[in-house]
């Protein structure tokens, strides 16, 4: 299976950012622990990330049509960004939506998510395991 992971805002200051909430491992680890994961697995994963609303439109659109899947952790632009809601619907792909904190047991703010609605699914609140529990999830729905 060929997966497309596009994470939002912050996610490559993993590790500094509030480690009491994401824990200290780094980005690059993420990075390590998909791809190891993926080869072990027998899938093809490409990783984005951005700070920048516009260039994840611009990765989701050009990229989508060479992948089975895609997994996306909007980071704050779950809670707002209706112009990613609008780029999920308007690609035709499979699309879970990924959080490695569990948003519904933190600010009232991040238990709004307007992406939800343009994703199969959700995935939270296990770290990086959220990111295999998607991918699992994909290999019994493609």
């Amino acid at each position: 299976m060929r997966i497309l992971i596009v994470n939002g805002p912050n996610l490559n200051f993993l590790g500094k950012r509030e480690p009491e909430i994401y824990g200290n491992k780094s980005y690059d680890d993420l990075k390590n622990y998909l791809f190891d994961y993926a080869k072990n697995n027998n899938h093809y994963i490409e990783i984005y990330q951005s700070n920048h609303e516009g260039e994840i439109i611009d990765i989701i659109q050009n990229k989508y049509i060479e992948f089975d899947a895609l997994i996306i952790n909007p980071g704050a632009f779950t809670h707002y960004s209706y112009a990613i809601y609008d780029c999920l619907l308007s690609v035709n792909i499979k699309s879970l939506e990924v959080h490695l904190s569990d948003i519904y047991k933190r600010e009232d703010f991040r238990k709004i998510s307007v992406i939800k609605a343009a994703c199969e699914k959700q995935f939270y609140g296990k770290g990086f395991e959220s990111y295999i529990d998607a991918i699992k999830y994909l290999n019994e729905e493609v």
